[in-house]
């Protein structure tokens, strides 16, 4: 048996590196086109691409780059690293990397279903949720990425500083964030849709 050089295992270690940092973009690129047959918009109806959107209950909420439910996502890449780390512990970077984007791509998905897009209409303060074009719901997994990332190489409390602000922030502003969207879109309350859909009143 011929033994394994050093820069041999070097190759090797390259080529499985590149061969799973290739996965996401896989992941994602079937992502764009499951939601291009489901009949998405590949930007918005307006016609241009903005890099950010402001008006969190305009038209064009989740149709361009970033907006107001952009820091949700970066938090989804906290807790997908959190998780990855605690489940995966044996397995590498990448792997956890890719296992978060399929994650995120999978639930970007099934948010753009009619079921999804109806109940979020109805029992949340999304009342002109539509859905989101290709290119938002794909930046939306690249946010995700960008917060995975930033969970890897950040201090924990670091981590939970910026989670906790990004919240803060966009309550404040939008009266919605991530907390607020999962605990709605679970158990529904009512006062808390009253007060958030008073907003600007």
């Amino acid at each position: 048996m011929t033994a394994s050089t050093p820069q041999a295992e070097y190759e090797t270690a390259k080529r499985n590196t590149l061969l799973v940092l290739l996965v996401p973009l896989a992941i994602v690129a079937l992502q764009a086109l499951i939601l291009y047959a489901m009949g998405r918009h590949p930007i918005c109806a307006c016609g241009f691409v903005k890099l950010w959107e402001g008006d969190a209950f305009g038209p064009g909420n989740s149709q361009h780059l970033a907006d107001w439910y952009t820091p949700s996502h970066v938090i989804h890449g906290f807790i997908f690293y959190f998780f990855a780390w605690a489940i995966f512990r044996k397995a590498s970077m990448p792997w956890r990397f890719a296992v978060a984007v399929l994650i995120e791509a999978g639930w970007e998905v099934a948010e753009n279903t009619p079921y999804v897009i109806e109940y979020y209409r109805n029992n949340t303060v999304s009342l002109g949720y539509v859905g989101d074009s290709i290119i938002n719901s794909v930046m939306d997994v690249v946010w995700m990425a960008l917060g995975f990332l930033v969970a890897w190489r950040a201090p924990v409390l670091v981590t939970v500083v910026l989670a906790l602000a990004m919240e803060a922030l966009a309550a404040y502003v939008i009266r919605d964030n991530l907390t607020l969207n999962i605990l709605m879109f679970a158990y529904p309350f009512e006062s808390i849709k009253a007060w958030q859909t008073a907003i600007g009143q």
